[in-house]
């Protein structure tokens, strides 16, 4: 054995879900750690996304009005999208173990990145 190793050093964490964290070997979780080795993941977006026109563009038409007329009602055509909500996943280990937890969304950019973090540890879970 090399003495220049360290003992006992801790599995760095691989990714982050929530309040679920993912080593090479284990997934850790507020109520305990199971093999992630076989473990099942799921995951449910329970997110809304609405397209409206925002505050400023709005205010903006109404004062433009008054100054430049009809050029300034092509700001009410400025639309944004607004994503609210959570994914909810969920994982379960061999024994029967399972936790769940939910991320909170406020972009399409948050959804996509929970799924590509769940993806990644589904690999953890295939590859042991």
């Amino acid at each position: 054995m090399d003495p220049y190793t360290p003992l006992n050093l801790p599995e760095p964490v691989l990714v982050s879900i929530g309040d679920i964290h993912c080593t090479r070997t284990e997934v850790i979780t507020p109520v305990g750690t199971f093999p992630i080795a076989g473990s099942q993941w799921t995951v449910n977006d329970h997110t809304l996304t609405t397209r409206s026109t925002p505050t400023w563009a709005t205010v903006l038409a109404i004062v433009g009005v008054f100054v430049v007329c009809i050029f300034s009602l092509f700001l009410l055509l400025v639309k944004e999208d607004q994503t609210q909500g959570f994914v909810q996943v969920t994982v379960i280990g061999l024994e029967g173990r399972s936790f769940t937890t939910s991320v909170p969304a406020y972009s399409l950019g948050t959804v996509q990145d929970t799924y590509n973090r769940v993806a990644y540890a589904r690999n953890l879970a295939i590859g042991m």
